[in-house]
């Protein structure tokens, strides 16, 4: 006979948990797991890892998730091993092997090839991907067998190092440092440089180690927050407007404040700006985001004032978290 199930107690919590996602759990099982710890009511994420990724997973909690979308656009950095000679079904280590050759290149080549991968280049997505065609992921088109036409996009690889490579013995490979734009799939970088090397490629191993201005070292784990109590889990969080790096500051007087969250325009000396967030004067809270065009505030994603108060009785501590019980 099953003991009852112990029900969580959710609460509202906001703002952002850099998790440094383990390996083996998707994206969103590492989200489900913090979300339970921080018995939080509302979640999301900024992006997906593999399950065979690990490092930087911005969860967003509460308000956080209203500026989720911004962070997708940010620029990613990783670090990732491919296994050259072998390539795989999904690209990766999870996948079959399709193919196996020798690897017969020298370190010169390696250097040429991966010069050709540097700036502007264009991708065919992986059909093992979330990319959606007629509803449906193309990976569930993968796993039923079929293949789907997919058109190339153009992604941008801001630097490529190579920090070791193997190319003789039993597992050649190279270990890389990627620095790239938005929709990069490393799994495809991979195996194209093991292509063009002439003797294919998969990876064995991929960590992000940056996402926007958001890094591995400022990341907690799910063992630490397991281990944390729920101030120290608290402690962990960053503010909400932490996902608004680059925004053009803007601070309203209570009067301006109330209408401007009622969604009404404001009008003051500002200078044009793409990006604006916009802060209350007494006491000082996000408010949302905004765009000024001609002189006028038009607002953006809006807090509720409900989730204002909330942040305003429950502002998390930005010290370390083990400080909380010291």
């Amino acid at each position: 006979m099953h003991s009852p199930r112990t029900r969580v107690q959710r609460r509202p919590v906001h703002g952002v948990l850099l998790l440094d996602k383990p390996l083996g759990l998707s994206s969103n099982q590492a989200l489900q797991k913090a979300k339970w710890l921080l018995r939080a009511d509302k979640a999301g994420h900024t992006g997906t890892l593999d399950p065979l990724a690990t490092g930087v997973l911005p969860l967003c909690f509460g308000a956080a998730t209203k500026f989720s979308q911004l962070h997708l656009d940010a620029d990613k950095s990783y670090e990732t091993v491919v296994r050259l000679g072998v390539t795989t079904s999904t690209a990766d280590a999870e996948g079959q092997v399709l193919a196996q050759r020798g690897v017969d290149c020298s370190l010169e080549q390696v250097a040429q090839v991966l010069e050709r991968f540097k700036g502007p280049i264009r991708q065919v997505p992986p059909m093992y991907s979330a990319l959606k065609k007629d509803g449906k992921a193309l990976y569930e088109y993968a796993r039923e067998g079929q293949t789907i036409e997919r058109e190339a996009r153009e992604v941008v690889i801001h630097g490529l190092e190579l920090l070791e490579a193997e190319l003789q013995g039993d597992a050649p490979f190279l270990r890389l440092r990627v620095q790239c734009s938005k929709g990069t799939y490393i799994r495809t970088l991979g195996e194209d440089i093991g292509q063009a090397l002439g003797c294919g490629g998969h990876l064995s191993l991929l960590r992000r180690t940056a996402t926007g201005p958001f890094v591995a070292a400022d990341c907690v784990s799910l063992a630490q927050l397991e281990a944390w109590n729920e101030d120290q889990r608290l402690a962990a969080m960053r503010a909400v407007d932490c996902l608004l790096p680059g925004h053009v500051s803007v601070t309203l007087d209570a009067d301006n404040a109330g209408r401007f969250l009622s969604g009404l325009r404001r009008r003051g000396a500002w200078p044009d700006a793409q990006q604006v967030a916009v802060y209350g004067e007494q006491p000082r809270a996000l408010l949302g985001s905004a765009h000024v065009k001609a002189g006028e505030l038009i607002p953006g994603r809006l807090l509720s004032p409900l989730e204002i108060q909330q942040i305003l009785e429950n502002t998390p501590s930005h010290q370390d978290p083990l400080a909380a019980v010291a």
